[in-house]
């Protein structure tokens, strides 16, 4: 009789651990962020003779004979992060990291990068990484991490090319979604 009244016991703690585990997990709603920003980032590359205005340069630049998309091309970046398309307008945020081209036949990027805040509506940093799959209208890239407001922030930031200028300039739409808020 001793030994049921244990076991009913035992049965009795684990099954009341499993529903308190269950009740107290949150739930992601991968369909509604926790915070949303719609950003432009803009990359003027330098060329030589623009060193005052460049915000990226590449640090190395395989020879040709690896084929005709910039295999091997690594680009170290500061960019600026606005509100608007504004080149000019006043950044909210910087982008500091580098992108390297990857495939031999056809542009492709790998990103890896921490948007830098320090604003009057934000302060901390977003971590982010990915394939940026150039000839696709939107790419997705991982938010894998974040400090101060974003502190471990989680989520998505789709890019689309909102504009190109040849090799010297290009701005990217970031539209910015966080899933998991703290």
């Amino acid at each position: 009789m001793e030994k049921s009244s244990c076991y009913a016991k035992i049965l009795f703690i684990i099954l009341t651990s499993f529903f308190l585990i269950a009740n107290s997990k949150t739930t992601l709603k991968p369909h509604k962020p926790c915070k949303r920003l719609v950003l432009y980032y803009h990359d003027i590359l330098f060329n030589v003779t623009n060193s005052a205005n460049a915000t990226s340069a590449k640090v190395s630049n395989p020879p040709n004979v690896l084929g005709d998309f910039n295999f091997g091309m690594l680009v170290v970046f500061d960019d600026p992060i606005t509100k608007d398309q504004n080149l000019v307008s006043t950044p909210v945020a910087r982008a500091q990291g580098f992108y390297l081209y990857d495939m031999k036949s056809k542009y492709n990027a790998w990103f890896a990068y921490t948007l830098v805040f320090n604003s009057s509506e934000y302060n901390g940093t977003l971590n982010i990484m990915g394939a940026d799959i150039i000839e696709e209208k939107n790419r997705d890239l991982s938010i894998v991490g974040g400090t101060g407001d974003f502190f471990m922030a989680r989520g998505v930031v789709t890019l689309s090319t909102d504009a190109v200028e040849g090799f010297g300039y290009f701005r990217l739409k970031m539209d910015i979604k966080l899933y998991e808020c703290y």
